[in-house]
């Protein structure tokens, strides 16, 4: 099922959680909702719901505007990151919640409702777990009870806020491998809200980065790490380092590296200058950058060195060539992003 968004507007009193959103989800696709705390993610995602209402803009569903519609008709699934399960149900009763209260008529009989049950809790790959309470299994079982509870009513759209969130790192990581194979089996349209970044570059087709109630950019994951729309994006979407430099006659001159310049379309004046850490080259001195350290961490190093008082932060292979602390060295800035000062401070 497709889903439309046009200009969402929602305010609480003065602040505005979502600000004129507009987007399209495709059928069958896996969108990731990216941002930090208060940038509208859940908002939008219970708007969507039902759960809450806009002040202004619309929501289709597969064509149909969901003016009115209330949660209960829309046909979606949610997850909560909390889970939110009936501790004196089991899970079999959990993950029939949703079928037993439906009106009479559209009710399932009680053996369908079982089967139901029984299947999805196998698709979970927790058949077993049926007569349990939910204080009786791990974390992770109660997240997939919790999916297989929001997949019982048939959703036409699956609602996922941050549910891998109250999870320890291993298995935040096994379950969204699951969750994004369990999707394309049953060919879902699922919106995830995260603020892991990683989680949403692994996970999704494309991704939503929303700041301030605002999305900022739409794109494929690995069209938002190499062609950030602006040093928001920039920073957000993985490690990034700042550097100062000035703009003249259209190119960006780094504070330090006279020689090195870039062409850019900013204003004339100061700017900063944003390079992920692994696109920096390191190359033996003497030159006009100090070694403060360098660190180890499995296979990759981490340098910090300090070019005319900025601190530049570098990740190079074990098996590269590596200064020592101490030593100075110089640096080919390949790939450096220029951003005009006023955008890079927002």
């Amino acid at each position: 099922m497709s889903v439309e968004l046009r200009g969402l507007r929602k305010n609480y009193g003065r602040a505005a959680a979502l600000d004129d959103v507009s987007l399209t989800i495709r059928d069958g696709e896996f969108l990731a909702l990216l941002g930090p705390s208060g940038s509208g993610k859940t908002t939008l995602l219970r708007t969507l719901a039902g759960l809450e209402f806009a002040d202004s803009g619309e929501v289709i569903i597969n064509g149909q505007p969901m003016h009115g519609v209330p949660a209960r008709e829309r046909g979606i699934g949610f997850v909560f990151q909390h889970y939110a399960l009936f501790r004196h149900m089991t899970v079999a009763r959990n993950v029939a919640f949703g079928l037993e209260v439906l009106p009479r008529g559209r009710r399932p009989a009680a053996s369908a409702i079982r089967s139901r049950v029984q299947d999805l809790l196998d698709l979970m790959e927790i058949g077993n777990l049926g007569g349990r309470y939910p204080e009786q299994i791990s974390g992770g079982q109660r997240q997939r009870v919790a999916l297989a509870r929001a997949l019982a009513i048939e959703p036409r759209v699956l609602l996922l806020d941050e549910p891998f969130g109250a999870l320890d790192a291993k298995v935040r990581k096994s379950l969204r491998v699951w969750l994004r194979q369990l999707h394309d089996r049953m060919g879902l349209t699922s919106i995830f809200v995260t603020h892991d970044q990683a989680e949403a570059m692994e996970m999704a087709d494309r991704i939503a980065v929303l700041r301030g109630g605002r999305i900022v950019q739409v794109d494929a994951p690995e069209t938002l790490y190499a062609e950030p729309v602006d040093s928001f994006v920039h920073e957000f979407m993985g490690e990034s380092e700042k550097l100062q430099c000035s703009v003249i006659d259209g190119l960006a001159v780094i504070e330090g590296l006279p020689d090195a310049a870039f062409a850019t379309d900013c204003p004339k004046g100061p700017a900063i200058a944003l390079i992920r850490p692994h696109e920096v080259e390191v190359l033996p001195g003497p030159g006009p950058v100090r070694v403060e350290s360098v660190h180890g961490n499995g296979p990759i190093r981490r340098l910090r060195l300090m070019l005319a008082g900025q601190m530049l932060e570098v990740l190079k292979p074990e098996d590269a060539w590596l200064p020592v602390a101490g030593e100075t060295c110089n640096v080919d800035l390949a790939r450096a992003r220029i951003y005009p000062v006023e955008r890079a401070a927002r």
